[in-house]
C-alpha cells in the first residue's frame, strides 16, 4: 500500500491529499511526492516504484558502509539513520529523484562538490536518470558522524 500526498495552491494555504494507491495499481505519475507507509527499511524499499528501488538500495548500502555503528529505523516516513540517540540522515524515494537529508552544515561544507546537484537547506536531490556520487554520499554521512561525535564530547 503507497500512501501519495499531493501538494494544491489552489487556496492560500497550500492543502495536501491523501490517496491510497495498492501496489498493483498504477500510481500517480503526476504528483512528485512519494509517501510509503512502511515499518522497516526494506519494507519501504520493497514498497518502492521498481526505479527507484536500486537507487534506495545504493544509498542504504552506502550509508550502511560510512556508519555501521547507526541505528536504522523508519521515521516521518522516511529511512532515518540515528547515531548515539540523534539523527545522522534520512533518505526517501520521489517521483524523478532520491534524496539524502543530511542537514544544513553538511551542505554548507561540501556546496563546492554538490553544485552539480539541487540541493535546499537540509537536502540534497540526485536525479533517477544519473548515477549516484557514492564516494560524495561517504563523505556526507562521514562528516555527519564526525559532527555527531564533536556534539558528544
Amino acid at each position: 500500500l503507497l500512501i501519495i500526498h499531493k501538494v494544491y495552491q489552489s487556496s492560500p494555504r497550500w492543502q495536501i491529499r491523501k490517496k491510497q494507491v495498492y501496489l498493483n495499481e498504477k500510481w500517480d505519475t503526476n504528483s512528485p511526492h512519494i509517501m510509503i507507509k512502511a515499518k522497516t527499511i526494506d519494507a519501504y524499499i520493497a514498497a518502492a516504484p521498481q526505479r527507484v528501488r536500486p537507487k534506495l538500495k545504493q544509498l542504504r548500502a552506502i550509508i550502511k558502509s560510512a556508519a555501521p555503528q547507526a541505528e536504522e529505523r523508519i521515521s516521518y516516513g522516511m529511512p532515518q539513520y540515528k547515531l548515539h540517540g540523534r539523527v545522522l540522515v534520512y533518505f526517501a524515494a520521489f517521483k524523478n529523484h532520491v534524496s539524502i537529508f543530511p542537514g544544513p552544515d553538511a551542505i554548507t561544507t561540501l556546496r563546492k562538490e554538490l553544485s552539480a546537484y539541487h540541493t535546499s537547506k537540509g537536502t540534497i536531490q540526485f536525479p533517477l536518470d544519473a548515477p549516484i556520487p557514492a564516494s560524495l554520499v561517504r563523505r556526507i554521512v562521514k562528516f555527519r558522524v564526525k559532527q555527531q561525535a564533536a556534539k558528544k564530547k
